[in-house]
């Protein structure tokens, strides 16, 4: 039997959700056994919180410097200043997130429709 072996309409979304199921959850389920029994000071606790971090700050960057879609329309220096206000909105606002990212959209959108060179 393989994965061609059925013909019907439904059958390759059955699949994906069952292939991302176990490939996932699975993960997830063992992260949260092993972190229920780490102590939150712990090397490897911070270690991964490091690298989410990291990752987090990568996707960021990326989405920043080399965008795709609509957002390529942005020009560069537009879009570092409505990160860099949003973040110091972030900072000074008490770290509410959805004052830094309200303030950071605003400064996106804004810059969109300014007239182009």
């Amino acid at each position: 039997m393989s994965y061609a072996a059925f013909d019907t309409w439904w059958w390759p979304y059955l699949f994906i959700a069952i292939a991302g199921w176990l490939g996932t959850d699975i993960w997830r389920w063992l992260g949260v056994l092993v972190g229920n029994r780490l102590s939150q000071d712990s090397a490897a606790l911070t270690w991964v919180r490091a690298v989410a971090t990291a990752l987090l700050a990568a996707v960021i960057a990326k989405l920043i410097l080399y965008p795709t879609g609509e957002l390529r329309t942005v020009p560069v220096e537009v879009r570092l200043f409505a990160v860099t206000v949003g973040f110091a909105v972030f900072l000074i606002g008490g770290k509410r997130i959805w004052l830094g990212i309200a303030v950071a959209l605003t400064l996106l959108l804004a810059g969109q429709l300014l007239p182009g060179p």
